[in-house]
């Protein structure tokens, strides 16, 4: 696989584990003792920690790479 495969796997994978990592943790304003305001949805996250979750999917999708690539470099798997 050249960089071009590898940056398209790096992607793809990101996005496919931030979906996973994004509903861990979640508490709603519907969960919490909290009142309600006007506007705000009760389905809604209390604190999303976007940052937080966006660094957990880097380190995971990093750790996804290295297996990939040493599966590639050793051709473990042939798809030709």
């Amino acid at each position: 696989m050249n960089a071009v495969g590898y940056s398209i796997t790096f992607f793809v994978s990101w996005w496919l584990f931030l979906f996973m990592v994004l509903p861990i943790g979640v508490i709603t304003h519907s969960e919490t003792d909290e009142e309600i305001k006007d506007g705000i949805e009760v389905g809604s996250p209390v604190h999303a920690n976007i940052k937080k979750k966006m660094l957990i999917t880097t380190g995971i999708t990093i750790i996804f790479m290295i297996i990939v690539a040493i599966v590639d470099y050793l051709d473990l798997v042939s798809i030709k």
